[in-house]
Formats: structure tokens, sequence, C-alpha cells
């Protein structure tokens, strides 16, 4: 079993910033990549941004360029640095561990939610 728990969402205005933090504990050993999600009112639950073993990054189009993901291994903290906010990126953002072998992220945070005010 993983354990992970968002923190440091809230109310931004247009173009400010936010770092989401996520602590992951439990069973570590097999997690491969850690994902952050987000899920907007009426919207599907779409990856933003992912960090895998060996420090390799994804982002999708909207996250390019203004997300950073990042980890801190000694505090077993995964970090979303976000900046330049919108009100588009107005969602529940949630971070979920990847296993070795599987092909769906198994382990999900409660979520944090960020609003952007325009």
């Amino acid at each position: 079993q993983v354990q992970l728990v968002e923190s440091g969402g809230g109310l931004v205005q247009t173009g400010g910033s936010l770092r989401l933090s996520c602590v992951a504990s439990g069973r570590l050993q097999n997690v491969y990549a850690v994902g952050w999600h987000r899920q907007a009112p009426g919207k599907r639950r779409e990856l933003v941004a992912s960090i895998r073993r060996g420090e390799h990054t994804f982002y999708s189009d909207s996250a390019l360029g203004r997300f950073t993901v990042s980890r801190d291994a000694v505090k077993n903290t995964v970090y979303l640095q976000m900046s330049n906010l919108s009100p588009e990126d107005t969602a529940v953002y949630y971070c979920a561990a990847l296993e070795i072998g599987s092909r769906q992220y198994g382990y999900w945070g409660q979520g944090t939610q960020v609003t952007v005010s325009s």
C-alpha cells in the first residue's frame, strides 16, 4: 500500500503561483512514477505532469512552460510548482502513484483544490 497526501492548494489571482506538495508513505520501493492530475467541474480528469525514476518528467501541453514537477527523495515528497496561473487551471489537483509493471495509477491522494480568480 502507498499513501499519498497533497497540500498547498488555495485561492490565487490570475498570473499568480502555487506550489503543491505530495507526501508519500508506505511501500514506496515499487513506485515507478508519481503523477499530478487535475479535474475541473464537468471535465475529465487529466494528467498534467509526472516524474518517474531517473528524474524523467512529462508535461501536458497546458502545463508545459508554466508547471515544474520535482521531488525530494529524502522527504518522499513530489512537488508541482505552478506559475502564471489562469482561471482555466482551477480544479482539484491529485497526485497518484504508478507502480512498476502497472499500466494505471493505482494509488491516489485525496486532492487539493486550486482556484484561480480572474
